[in-house]
């Protein structure tokens, strides 16, 4: 019985550990996916904190020599989604926060930075206002393809596999989610 006991602590222990250095090897795209999926740091810290729950206690279901930053960014998707459904349909504006009306449009997101990694850090100071709103405005499937693709750098088969549909489907909504962030951004292309 002891043995028994002492084994699964330890297997438990190497789960752990080896669950820590995945999510430390690709902790900064992680938070880069979730900032852009919500458009704030306290958010994407919230949900990178939620859905690292949610993979930590199914850990035992991602399949070694797979790519676990897929894996893990499926996961994210699901959690914002899951958590979007369950918010509130209003925005709450700050008082203490100019109105977008009073804001320069060129104005750059305050935005800590979660793992002071020095691309977080980067993105988190060139972050333009404009972009990250016309990304809020898309519709959650057409921004999280966009999102993956375009600035994740993945491939539509990758992108496929984490949000669970065809590629086909993928081409579509990133077809459409790109042609939204143009008309969106218009103003700022200078009609291109």
């Amino acid at each position: 019985m002891i043995n028994t006991v002492s084994a699964r602590q330890q297997q438990q222990e190497q789960n752990r550990s080896a669950f820590e250095e995945l999510v430390r090897r690709h902790a900064t795209r992680i938070y880069r996916f979730a900032y852009r999926l919500t458009g704030n740091h306290e958010d994407a810290e919230d949900l990178v904190q939620e859905a690292m729950l949610e993979a930590y206690a199914a850990f035992n279901s991602f399949r070694p020599g797979t790519f676990f930053d897929r894996w893990i960014l499926r996961i994210l998707r699901n959690t914002y989604i899951d958590g979007a459904r369950t918010r509130p349909k209003v925005t709450i504006q700050s008082l203490d926060c100019p109105s977008p009306e009073h804001r320069p449009p060129a104005a750059a997101r305050d935005a800590v930075d979660w793992s002071n990694a020095p691309e977080v850090r980067l993105l988190a100071a060139t972050l333009a206002e404009p972009i990250q709103d016309a990304l809020l405005a898309l519709p959650v499937d057409f921004r999280t393809v966009v999102v993956l693709t375009d600035i994740e750098g993945l491939t539509y088969d990758e992108v496929s596999r984490i949000v669970g549909c065809p590629v086909g489907t993928v081409r579509s909504r990133l077809h459409r989610g790109r042609a939204l962030l143009k008309d969106r951004l218009a103003n700022y292309l200078g009609g291109a």
